[in-house]
């Protein structure tokens, strides 16, 4: 499979994606028509590696959506507006949702706009009754869109306390040197150590961080972890966080003037137990 060129972000990356930060807790107000026409014009230039068409439609409360119940505990309040992402299932589908969308997040970050990625919360159903969908789309997630509020609401701020929003695992949890049974260093990360640094900084569905990366050489291999056992419809949302990591760590790359590339290599050191292989990174 050949991989495609993507476009490096028009913002500093990394500063956005350190100030990036789940808003659950809205000013109740839509979107103005100039920030929704530079937020949509510029979705239309993103790309993803994948090669895969992914879908966002802007839907307002404005065309119905007010009947819509974003979670049984109301984790969402005072949005007024929503972007929602389909795409057919077909090869890396999921890792092009969190590619792709995860670029448009951090360019609505960058904007001063809230975002939060949602893929149980909601209510698939009355969001598909005003939404162009094909019987064969996926409907993964969506995301409010718009202006935070200066408080949050109380049950934002129990959510976020029982995710551990603001914690990531360490290094030594995520990152390997040449095989699974040696952890790697940020010395021995090398010019691969702020991108690695920025894809452990990504969000995930319930903090979950499934992402491991293994480098061999100048080669980053990446893994999505996760058991078997479970659902079809939860390893989709692995997927789809590790393609939120790839973002950060392939836009961070690019930033720091790195030429390099996607490809799917052939493994020969030993794979751990629920390890299972996505696609490598490496250097022209």
């Amino acid at each position: 499979m050949n991989f495609k060129e993507v476009n490096k972000l028009p913002i500093d990356v990394k500063e956005t994606i350190k100030k990036r930060i789940s808003t659950r807790s809205f000013l109740e107000k839509s979107l103005t028509n100039d920030d929704k026409n530079k937020l949509m014009n510029f979705y239309k230039t993103l790309t993803n590696p994948f090669g895969v068409n992914v879908r966002v439609q802007y839907i307002s409360k404005e065309t119905g959506v007010e009947n819509v119940q974003l979670g049984t505990y109301g984790t969402i309040k005072g949005a007024k507006n929503f972007l929602a992402i389909t795409v057919k299932d077909e090869p890396f589908a999921m890792e092009a949702v969190g590619y792709q969308f995860e670029n448009l997040v951090l360019y609505a970050t960058d904007m001063g706009l809230g975002t939060v990625w949602l893929a149980a919360t909601f209510s698939r159903k009355d969001f598909e009754n005003i939404m162009e969908l094909s019987d064969d789309d996926l409907f993964p997630c969506i995301s409010p869109i718009g202006y935070p509020a200066e408080k949050r609401s109380f049950v934002e701020k129990i959510m976020r306390a029982s995710l551990g929003s603001k914690n990531r695992k360490a290094w030594n949890k995520l990152f390997y040197l040449n095989d699974f049974n040696q952890t790697l260093s940020q010395t021995d990360a090398g010019k691969y150590e702020t991108a690695l640094e920025m894809l452990r900084l990504a969000p995930s569905s319930t903090n979950a961080q499934p992402w491991i990366a293994v480098k061999e050489g100048d080669n980053i291999h990446f893994f999505c972890n996760y058991k078997d056992s479970i659902s079809d419809d939860m390893k989709k949302i692995k997927h789809l966080d590790l393609g939120i990591g790839l973002a950060h760590f392939h836009q961070t790359a690019m930033s720091e003037g790195l030429d390099g590339k996607f490809e799917i290599r052939d493994i020969k050191f030993p794979i751990a137990e629920n390890m299972h292989y996505v696609i490598s990174y490496l250097v022209k």
